[in-house]
């Protein structure tokens, strides 16, 4: 028998995780119903909620002590330290990443494991048509940011595709051997290549509770993401800055030629300063695109874990020994 590990980040999601297993386990009955060939192993990572969310994994793993795990952080850590934590956590030869919300279909499953064990493919991601609930302006953006991102970077990166995804053992252990702090999973899905297919589907709306995604924090893992996997911006900078000098040579030769010509050196003040202000701008701008590759830098050699588990219960039998631990 196989094992499928279910990598399931959890921040404030108490109403959502009944549902989520109840609706994976049918799954399961579904893809087992003429033999049983595949086990599930749920990782819950319970990313320093506040609400009700490690009680409920709790009693939900003394329901199902064989299946259930749970892994839960000191504080939040963010999704993307969540989704490492399960994937040094999962033991199984089929890792699936999934959102706890049921925004991704489950139901999709058998098609994966039938892409992987019959096509021979490495990974099956999806992608998403549309999103309920999403206004128009955030929809623009995030299809912009896939076009930019996708025009800069070294690795294609499908638009709309969501983390949900069925990755082999091989594969997995290739995420997990990458030691970056600052990661941005999409980029480091299609980074290690293995060869990969996608599933579209619907947009599903929330099985219950809210986003807990601001503009704010899509903004900044939009800029995460960039950084991450292309110094494309820095080029910019350079060729700005470039061209501000060569502007700056024309501007001077300009202003020596009307003095000889003219002989008039006040007038024309506010058009230098206003040159002197746009020059100024332009160095902050770029003083400030390489202040973030230098955080990067920064962070990266502080050498700190991506999370802190401080209470973790899983199957005995199983050691999870890549897991940082406070215990």
């Amino acid at each position: 028998m196989q094992t499928i590990s279910l990598i399931v980040p959890c921040y404030n999601e108490e109403p959502s995780i009944q549902l989520f297993y109840d609706a994976v386990s049918a799954v399961f009955k579904t893809i087992n119903a003429d033999t049983d060939r595949y086990q599930p192993e749920y990782l819950f990572v319970n990313d320093g909620s506040s609400d009700k969310t490690l009680p409920i994994l709790k009693d939900l793993q003394a329901q199902h002590p064989e299946t259930v795990h749970y892994l839960s952080f000191s504080r939040n850590f963010g999704k993307e330290a969540a989704l490492a934590c399960g994937l040094d956590a999962s033991t199984g030869d089929l890792v699936a990443v999934m959102d706890v919300d049921l925004q991704d279909p489950p139901e999709l499953l058998p098609k994966m494991i039938n892409l992987i064990e019959n096509e021979g493919y490495d990974c099956v991601g999806t992608i998403q048509k549309a999103r309920r609930g999403q206004g128009r302006i955030r929809a623009f953006l995030s299809s912009k940011f896939y076009n930019v991102i996708d025009a800069i970077s070294e690795v294609r990166i499908e638009p709309n595709a969501r983390d949900y995804r069925l990755m082999t053992r091989q594969m997995v252990n290739t995420i997990t051997s990458l030691p970056e702090y600052n990661r941005f999973s999409k980029g480091i899905f299609a980074w290690v290549g293995y060869k990969t297919t996608y599933l579209t589907y619907e947009s599903q709306p929330r099985a219950a509770g809210n986003s807990h995604w601001s503009f704010m924090q899509l903004f900044n893992y939009a800029i995460d993401g960039i950084v991450d996997f292309s110094d494309a911006p820095l080029k910019i900078a350079t060729w700005i800055g470039g061209l501000s000098c060569v502007l700056a040579v024309f501007g001077l030769l300009f202003v020596f030629i009307r003095a000889l010509a003219v002989g008039d050196a006040v007038a024309g003040w506010p058009s230098m300063v206003s040159i002197i202000l746009l020059l100024g701008g332009i160095q902050l701008f770029s003083l400030g695109i390489l202040g973030e590759y230098i955080s990067k830098i920064y962070l990266e050699t502080k050498h700190r874990p991506k999370y802190i588990v401080k209470e973790k219960k899983v199957n005995k039998d199983r050691g999870y020994a890549n897991v940082n631990s406070a215990l």
